[in-house]
């Protein structure tokens, strides 16, 4: 066990040491001056559409958890918000991107009582939904630069992306048939009820688990098979992944002077979205300096500058990513730590 925490310990050094890495070449492609010229010189009607749009993605990606909250009756938008802003800090501070994913359901039953079974449903079918319709549309952004960018570049966008969508699919896969763990946990329950004086009182405490898979698979489902709750989840979603961050860019693009083909205009949003997509490897925590290292690159290969695109890049992530991230930080240290080890 010390062996193993040493080594998930140097392996989250070499990551963030990796993002840091990243992330200073980026910074050191950036004439700050310059930028700050760019942004000092936007006129009030770029500030408003930039604002406008970093509003609608901020609703959007509460939206996605208040629908499903809702369906367990947890639905105030003012929860959904800070349950959405605590995920978020945490998967931009911890070396996975998973680390957050993993305790939304403690954030869930933190923040609005929920019962852990739902809070796990909710979170699984977050997670799932998410993955797939990021995957998809990924695909669709890789498609259409495909023919512009290096091949390294593409290949990584194709696993990532190719990654979404088997996560996204296993996710819901594994939570629709939860109950298929029971096998698993009956053996468990014999083994633990062999161990002399505490066995019989661990084996029913693992008996439990019947309960909670029974309970948790049954409220996935609901959610899940719900094609009004994906539509719905979908229209969040494209707000906050697709029109914030392509807007944004567009809008930055233009005030920096980018040469972009106007009928290419509407693919931006989805070149976006493909390069992005390296979040989710686990290279760094929260896919910083990657992230950006790798945007740049894809920018820059379908015309962009390079000056440009790292700048219009930094400032997208600080106001799509790093900000709101930064704002997770009170609703993620106010989750009740007691609440979450309490039993049901």
């Amino acid at each position: 066990m010390f062996d193993r925490s040493r080594r998930d310990l140097a392996v989250a050094a070499v990551q963030y040491g990796l993002g840091i890495t990243a992330l200073g070449w980026v910074l050191s492609q950036v004439a700050f001056g310059t930028v700050l010229g760019h942004l000092g010189g936007l006129d009030a009607r770029a500030l408003a559409a930039i604002a406008a749009v970093s509003i609608i993605g901020l609703i959007g990606r509460v939206y996605t958890w208040q629908v499903l909250m809702a369906r367990v009756g947890a639905g105030s938008f003012r929860a959904a918000a800070s349950v959405d802003l605590a995920v978020y800090f945490l998967n931009q501070l911890l070396p996975s991107r998973l680390s957050g994913r993993v305790a939304a359901p403690f954030v869930l039953r933190s923040r609005t009582g929920m019962a852990y079974a739902d809070g796990a449903s909710v979170s699984g079918v977050h997670t799932g939904i998410y993955a797939v319709l990021y995957g998809v549309v990924a695909a669709a952004g890789v498609v259409a630069a495909a023919p512009r960018l290096p091949r390294g570049i593409l290949l990584l966008l194709a696993l990532s992306t190719g990654l979404y969508l088997a996560a996204g699919g296993t996710v819901l896969l594994a939570g629709i048939n939860l109950p298929l763990l029971d096998r698993l946990v009956d053996a468990l329950e014999a083994i633990v009820a062999r161990v002399p004086r505490v066995g019989p009182a661990a084996a029913e405490r693992v008996a439990g688990l019947r309960e909670f898979t029974a309970a948790a698979s049954a409220s996935f489902r609901r959610l899940a098979v719900d094609p009004v709750l994906w539509a719905k989840y979908a229209l969040g979603w494209v707000a906050f992944a697709v029109v914030a961050p392509g807007g944004r860019v567009l809008v930055l693009l233009a005030a920096f002077g980018a040469p972009v083909e106007p009928a290419l205009l509407w693919l931006w949003p989805l070149y976006l979205v493909a390069a992005y997509s390296v979040t989710l490897l686990p290279l760094t925590p929260g896919g910083i300096g990657v992230t950006e290292a790798t945007t740049t690159v894809v920018f820059v290969a379908l015309g962009v500058p390079e000056a440009v695109a790292v700048s219009v890049v930094l400032v997208d992530r600080f106001l799509g990513v790093y900000l709101p991230a930064l704002a997770g930080w009170y609703p993620a240290m106010a989750v009740d730590r007691n609440e979450l080890t309490a039993g049901e």
